[in-house]
């Protein structure tokens, strides 16, 4: 297990990326269950998220960056981009798809990510894709079929709308990654991200007001799933997972980051009895395999 910040940073990332995957159940539960609206939820947890992760750059890390990002026209309007166009539209269409159809399908759709990447920048740098690019989308391509399909070639047992808001997260995601990266190299992630938050939230919040629901008649566990969706599913998961990049490479953490998919296809088979068959089953594993295989590959890469 190696020294004590090490263990710190091996269990900070694993409860971070459990409490992503189960953030995306819990908000299942809400939305289907409790009839929570998608806009509403979409817009309180970015806004209230967004409050606490620039509170905790506030009082634990250097507050100066949180307003200094805005004193540089550039920077502020590559944020405002980010926040538009990556965390709002990520955000978006991953609660879109676990609404239509479940968390475990929208978090697997949304992990395929990793492989439109690889694609897009082959396809930049005009490059043929390496043998290990291959295998990855095979597994991409071949998970994707036996979970949206569970084997059969004549239906989908996934509704359309959730595979179609499930490719358009992982587009956004894959965005998402790729612009965030000379930001990242400039700013503390939670003032990025914390901003970005509260930018698309923000943004959302003026054509669905958060205050104008009625909570009155909800049960109180409703408002229980509301704040794990909120604390934990969103700012305690992104906080842990950053802070473990200060004991561990950005590989490893990765790497155990596939426990979130994994969790979300158990919370969601386990706790929610969604149906999931044998062929799904097999499509998970193909498509947490590529992420393996995606992060032990760059892990060798880096040494």
């Amino acid at each position: 297990m190696g020294t004590p910040a090490r263990r710190t940073g091996l269990g900070l990332v694993i409860l971070g990326a459990l409490c992503w995957g189960m953030g995306g159940t819990v908000a299942q539960k809400l939305m289907q269950q409790y009839a929570i609206d998608l806009n509403w939820l979409v817009t309180t947890r970015l806004c209230l998220a967004g409050i606490l992760l620039l509170s905790i750059q506030f009082f634990v890390k250097d507050r100066s960056q949180i307003w200094k990002i805005w004193k540089n026209g550039k920077t502020a309007m590559q944020l405002m981009v980010f926040g538009l166009l990556g965390m709002l539209t990520v955000q978006y269409t991953y609660l879109a798809s676990i609404k239509h159809g479940n968390s475990a399908v929208a978090t697997l759709l949304q992990y395929l990510a990793p492989v439109m990447i690889i694609v897009y920048l082959a396809i930049k740098e005009r490059k043929l894709l390496s043998r290990q690019d291959m295998i990855t989308a095979l597994l991409a391509v071949s998970g994707c079929f036996l979970l949206l399909s569970n084997g059969s070639v004549t239906q989908l047992s996934v509704p359309t709308p959730a595979i179609v808001w499930g490719v358009l997260s992982g587009i956004a995601l894959a965005f998402y990654t790729i612009y965030a990266v000379p930001l990242l190299e400039q700013y503390d992630s939670l003032v990025i991200v914390g901003w970005a938050m509260l930018i698309g939230g923000s943004a959302l919040a003026w054509f669905h007001p958060p205050w104008k629901i009625n909570l009155a008649g909800l049960q109180s566990e409703a408002y229980l799933y509301l704040v794990f969706v909120i604390v934990f599913g969103t700012m305690i998961a992104f906080w842990f997972y950053i802070e473990s990049l200060q004991s561990l490479s950005p590989k490893e953490t990765s790497l155990l980051g596939t426990l979130e998919p994994l969790a979300a296809v158990l919370t969601t088979v386990f706790w929610l009895k969604e149906p999931f068959g044998v062929f799904q089953w097999a499509g998970t594993a193909c498509i947490i395999g590529m992420i393996l295989l995606l992060a032990l590959y760059q892990r060798t890469n880096d040494g």
